[in-house]
């Protein structure tokens, strides 16, 4: 794998971190801007709403300048939104400051999954996703723990200082390991909005929001879970949750080694399993070691589904990847935000702290209903493919292969 993927990776590592350390710093955050926590966590779901905002905004705009330069502005934007966030005098301006991050987020991952996947042969684009997406899962067993420390040790603004430094050294490598990729030729705004007129595509992105979501559906719920539940102890909910991002980790190395060789079959697998395991989870959640076993495999069945879900939606999306790739980084924080609102529906429904692992179930399942039916339509080649207009007139996209 090229130098680039490290560089790629060091940017995903700081949006990992700062995407996920507000929730450990939530009661020093609120106690400093003299808010209660449930406004406080407006800093989580503010990101999250920023990220599907911010994909297609951004790629948008990026459809102006070479690859390489725009993740360059990227990341000068994430280094801005975090100092903005450190230095943040009243709590308005720390939302405003979380909302500048989150607009890099999206554009960031799907740019740089495009670029990381022409850096590679063929038969090695899923993998190279993979290593790009590799500081994502780092973030999430040592960037997330590491920053929750020195948050309440020193104060929750060196954390985000510490991040917006990570920022300018991801920004420093895109710019000396990143070889120069010129605009792509006819790439313009039209051509990658009409990508989204492919089948293929958008059961991609479904896929995407209902496999993830699964994963989300449980995970947000996690603490009280454990602590009222299994009957860990408060302190215990860290580990875990390093626990789960061991899992994420070990998947995502896995799902982008075999989406290489067999794609669907890697999501069938990882969403067939993540299914079965959320559903085993309202059982073994009753269970300490059974507990701490099954949120390892839900973190790497879930994160398993990652580099051939993003390979799928650049395979399918032929000719325009860029902007579905973005928005395809967005369904996975739309998944999040609708997995969690509905955990917190069964929940206040008075079905208990495991509830949400079934709907966690169910919507895994889904999305494994939906890898079965694209499959299908595929081999009966019944996609719609959309005909892009380039200066050399009108054609149709070139068929995709089955993957």
């Amino acid at each position: 794998m090229p130098l680039a993927l490290l560089a790629l990776a060091i940017g995903a590592f700081g949006i990992g971190t700062t995407e996920f350390v507000p929730m450990g710093l939530l009661p020093q955050i609120a106690g400093d801007y003299g808010v209660s926590i449930p406004s406080a966590g407006l800093l989580v779901t503010g990101y999250a709403l920023g990220v599907v905002a911010g994909a297609p905004l951004m790629t948008a705009l990026g459809t102006k300048v070479g690859r390489k330069t725009m993740l360059m502005l990227l990341m000068g934007l994430f280094v801005l939104g975090n100092l903005i966030s450190a230095l943040a005098p009243s709590f308005e301006v720390m939302l405003a400051g979380r909302i500048v991050t989150a607009l890099a987020h999206g554009a960031f991952f799907g740019i740089g999954s495009v670029v990381a996947a022409e850096l590679v042969a063929p038969e090695k684009k899923a993998g190279a996703i993979a290593g790009m997406f590799t500081g994502l899962t780092v973030a999430n067993v040592v960037g997330v723990p590491l920053g929750t420390l020195v948050g309440q040790a020193v104060g929750w603004r060196v954390t985000f200082g510490v991040v917006a430094a990570l920022g300018v050294a991801g920004l420093v490598g895109i710019a000396k390991l990143v070889p120069p990729l010129p605009r792509p030729e006819g790439a313009h705004l039209r051509r990658e909005l009409a990508a989204f007129g492919n089948t293929q595509v958008v059961l991609a992105m479904a896929m995407t929001v209902l496999g993830f979501g699964g994963v989300f559906a449980a995970i947000t719920y996690i603490a009280p879970m454990m602590t009222h539940v299994a009957g860990y102890s408060t302190g215990a909910v860290t580990w875990l949750l390093v626990l789960f991002g061991l899992g994420m980790f070990l998947g995502n190395l896995i799902g982008g080694r075999y989406a290489d060789r067999q794609l669907m079959p890697m999501l069938y697998t990882a969403l067939g399993g993540l299914a079965v395991v959320l559903l085993v989870f309202t059982a073994t959640a009753h269970n300490k070691i059974l507990a701490a076993i099954t949120i390892l495999l839900i973190g790497a069945l879930g994160f398993a589904t990652v580099p051939p879900l993003q390979k799928r939606v650049l395979d399918q999306a032929h000719g325009a990847p860029t902007l579905a790739s973005a928005v395809n980084i967005g369904a996975f924080n739309l998944g999040n935000a609708i997995s969690a609102w509905l955990g917190g529906v069964v929940i206040s429904a008075g079905l208990g702290y495991t509830a949400p692992n079934w709907v966690g179930a169910l919507l895994a399942g889904s999305a494994l209903v939906l890898a079965l039916w694209s499959a299908a339509l595929e081999r009966r080649g019944d996609s719609r493919v959309p005909a892009f207009h380039t200066n050399a007139g009108t054609r149709p996209s070139p068929a995709t292969p089955v993957s």
